[in-house]
């Protein structure tokens, strides 16, 4: 992972066009080929980023002269990050993460799903659980009934996050040609309608679970 904190501008071109004026911020530049730019505030989300796969070239600049990031993604929108002062710039091997442990609930509804895979639909077949990726495991990987590979993520709330870790995970994924095309499923108890948002324009099938029918057990009734 690489870190830099910089005063910088930066500009997105893409669907729609962004851009940020000058000030102090870090960027990041991790090992999956992702940049993010964040300020001191607003909680742990970037002011703007770039999710691989993705191409980063950097211009330096002339003595005096601001120089450039130039980050470009696979539809051909740009991130154009303008440093006018660099501060720190520092880089750092994390090594492999070990992953996410998920809560009792949501390490329950994937064993679940594993076994009742026709909640996803008529013909899907297990692969495996916990299928190893260099980011981390996805939760579940089967067929469908047209034999093509589907990563399933599961979450006990479905929100932006979770949708956006497996956006990462079909990125790196679908690069395989043994394994293209993956197609995704957010599976989650409740799912968030910016999350579903956001999934759904991904081509990310939503499946909401309820995980009391899986377990067996029937709702109890309340007594006024």
């Amino acid at each position: 992972m690489r870190l830099v904190i910089a005063r910088c501008s930066v500009d997105y071109d893409g669907r729609l066009t962004a851009h940020l004026p000058s000030a102090l911020r870090l960027l990041i530049v991790k090992a999956d080929g992702s940049v993010l730019v964040h300020s001191d505030g607003g909680s742990y989300k970037p002011l703007n980023w770039m999710s691989p796969p993705c191409k980063l070239s950097e211009q330096p600049g002339e003595p005096g002269q601001p120089g450039t990031w130039t980050v470009t993604g696979k539809g051909g929108e740009t991130l154009t990050i303008t440093l006018e002062e660099t501060i720190s710039d520092t880089s750092v091997d994390l090594g492999v993460d070990p992953g996410l442990k998920k809560d009792g609930v949501e390490a329950h509804l994937q064993e679940l799903l594993a076994g009742q895979l026709h909640l996803l639909g008529d013909g899907y077949r297990l692969i495996r659980r916990e299928y190893p990726t260099p980011i981390g495991p996805v939760d579940i990987m089967c067929r469908d009934s047209d034999g093509e590979h589907v990563a399933v993520e599961i979450k006990r709330r479905g929100e932006i996050d979770g949708v956006e870790q497996l956006t990462r995970y079909l990125d790196l994924l679908n690069r395989d040609p043994l394994l293209a095309p993956v197609h995704g499923v957010f599976a989650a108890q409740e799912i968030r309608p910016q999350a579903r948002v956001l999934a759904t324009d991904r081509g990310i099938r939503c499946l909401t679970l309820d995980y009391h029918q899986m377990r067996g057990i029937e709702p109890e009734n309340t007594l006024f």
